[in-house]
């Protein structure tokens, strides 16, 4: 056993304190939301990666409440950007204004300072606005005036999304898509978790649903999750899959633009909150297999014979994850 081998057995991290917390996230979006429970995980591993996440799928589906819900549960700073057709730049990031007890400008933040920030509808505002949020999603900050303003940590974006193909909604830019840790599809529930909707909305169980919500979690806890998160082992084998799996998005006969090195980078911290959620402190195959779709099908760009077939990138990524031999 060479050195590298003997590290990964001998240093443990301690996840128990950690895996209750998670757990009661999870209990708290569960008063209210009914089913949906992959989303629920991939939302919560998102933010122990400290990745910001887009979460797609026709209205009615409680996405936004979802949202709300996580950011009731975990003691931060919180706001809600509704971007509309006229949104411009300023409205999210914040403007000067012009003092005149002082007769100097001076800088008033917009909804984006904030920790955990929800976008609704993000793909119904242009390009211009879209651009304002490509610093700040990447770097976690906002450069106004020649003054550079860094966000509080952690800092995570949720967006919402209604399908392109629906009026009124922008195809998002590839660069800002790429900046997302994850994209969540959502879809309808199921007959019998329609109708536990229905029966609590009849037993009046919609009342107090977000009053329910209790803070489980504070920032700094968040933070402390993160490391532990970070620390979490990987082997060599399943770094040299996960480089495989994203490399052979650049040279897939239908894929016109293939993932980057964020995407490589996007499914290591992806696979690793897994993995501490599931209460290991090691990256195991299924992990990687997990998150591999959520992480990859916003980043690729099909070619258009495929488009025109009817293809969609999740069904080419799941092509590529049976044609690779999976390390055991």
């Amino acid at each position: 056993m060479d050195q590298s081998e003997e590290q990964f057995f001998t240093e443990r991290t301690e996840l128990s304190g950690l895996q209750e917390q998670i757990q009661k996230i999870q209990e708290e979006i569960r008063k209210v939301i009914v089913g949906q429970d992959k989303m629920v995980q991939l939302l919560v591993a998102s933010i122990l990666a400290g990745g910001h996440v887009l979460i797609e799928g026709n209205p009615g589906l409680a996405k936004t409440l979802t949202a709300k819900l996580l950011s009731r549960s975990i003691d931060v700073e919180y706001s809600r950007i509704q971007f509309t057709p006229d949104l411009m730049p300023s409205d999210v990031l914040g403007s000067s204004v012009f003092n005149m007890k002082t007769s100097d400008f001076e800088f008033k933040p917009g909804p984006i300072f904030s920790q955990i920030v929800l976008i609704d509808e993000i793909n119904r505002a242009p390009a211009k606005t879209q651009a304002a949020l490509f610093e700040v999603m990447q770097e976690r900050q906002v450069s106004m005036d020649g003054t550079t303003y860094k966000m509080k940590d952690p800092f995570i974006i949720i967006a919402t999304q209604n399908p392109v193909d629906m009026e009124g909604t922008y195809q998002l830019p590839e660069a800002q898509m790429d900046r997302f840790l994850m994209k969540i599809k959502v879809g309808y529930p199921s007959m019998m978790e329609e109708t536990t909707i229905l029966r609590r909305w009849h037993q009046g169980g919609n009342k107090h649903q977000l009053a329910d919500i209790q803070a489980v979690l504070s920032g700094a806890d968040v933070v402390s999750m993160k490391e532990k998160v970070r620390l979490c082992r990987i082997e060599d084998r399943l770094l040299e899959y996960i480089a495989q799996l994203v490399h052979r998005t650049r040279s897939h006969v239908d894929i016109y633009v293939g993932a980057s090195p964020r995407a490589s980078l996007a499914i290591l911290m992806s696979a690793k909150a897994i993995a501490v959620m599931r209460g290991r402190d090691f990256v195991s195959p299924d992990d990687i297999l997990y998150v591999a779709v959520p992480v990859l099908g916003h980043r690729i760009v099909l070619t258009p014979e495929k488009e025109m077939e009817g293809s969609t990138p999740e069904k080419i990524i799941d092509e590529l994850i049976k044609s690779e031999e999976i390390p055991r």
